[in-house]
């Protein structure tokens, strides 16, 4: 069951989210960094505004960071995001070091878009990282942040990134 601290901080994840829904070429997955309950940076998906594929929020926030600090380590920090992080986001978090990953929307809450279609699964990268000592717990304000996203039933326009298309069989 999520704390106080991680529904304070998932609001601030969720309040990044809706600035990226504001702003030119931002998008509406936001994410916070946190370590000892402060948050250390927060941010939401830039890739349009970027033109950088890799710019996912949570990415955005582990590069603004490690910048600051000055190093490629957050171990003690733990992510918040609205969305379950994705395959690249997920090992991002691993390379970094980051002690505990906690998001809002699943993959079953949201319209399958904003996942890569093999259905690779956040708890099934870092199992095969070998990554025992990193936590992860979903769920957390699950309703506040499906709102954000589409629904599962709704109609989303033929216009699809390559990620995002169905994997063809290569038989």
């Amino acid at each position: 069951m999520a704390s106080e601290q991680d529904l304070r901080l998932m609001r601030l994840a969720i309040q990044a989210a809706r600035e990226g829904q504001r702003t030119p070429g931002g998008e509406c997955v936001g994410a916070v960094l946190a370590y000892n309950g402060e948050a250390a940076s927060a941010g939401f998906n830039e890739g349009e505004s970027r033109h950088d594929p890799t710019a996912h929020a949570e990415m955005v926030v582990i590069r603004r960071l490690c910048e600051t600090l000055k190093s490629t380590s957050l171990e003690g920090y733990t992510i918040y995001c609205t969305l379950q992080p994705c395959g690249m986001c997920t090992m991002a978090c691993v390379w970094a070091g980051i002690s505990r990953i906690v998001y809002g929307a699943g993959r079953n809450d949201v319209h399958h878009i904003y996942f890569e279609s093999r259905h690779n699964n956040t708890v099934d990268f870092i199992q095969d990282a070998f990554r025992n000592d990193l936590e992860v717990e979903g769920g957390v304000l699950a309703a506040e942040c499906s709102d954000l996203y589409a629904k599962p039933t709704d109609l989303i326009p033929d216009e699809i990134s390559p990620a995002h298309q169905d994997t063809q069989d290569p038989a």
